[in-house]
């Protein structure tokens, strides 16, 4: 047994992923942030679908097309495949926990 909430640092310079299922076919990661944004030279282009829920704090992401989506706690979002996005903001004061299915 595990909690999704457990063993989460005081300190987070950088984004930590952490998969929690791995298979050949679906991935389940835990993202935690505070503060961080996704690198402004790039945008996600996964060959996977993304289904993601934000647990705790706050994510704001932008599609390529200039679309943004805040997604507060409880709010989740499904990405298709080759959907370029990237993460603009998440909360600077308080971790903002993730939790992404990839299929």
């Amino acid at each position: 047994m595990a909690n999704i909430f457990s063993n989460i640092p005081s300190e987070i310079p950088n984004e930590i992923f952490e998969d929690i299922v791995n298979t050949d076919k679906l991935r389940i990661e835990r993202i935690i942030s505070k503060g961080q944004s996704s690198p402004d030279t790039g945008w996600y282009d996964q060959v996977e679908n993304e289904w993601v829920i934000v647990l705790s704090g706050y994510g704001e992401i932008e599609y390529v097309n200039g679309d943004k989506i805040m997604l507060n706690q409880g709010d989740y979002l499904h990405i298709k495949a080759h959907e370029k996005h990237r993460v603009i903001a998440t909360s600077p004061d308080e971790p903002t926990v993730w939790l992404a299915i990839f299929y």
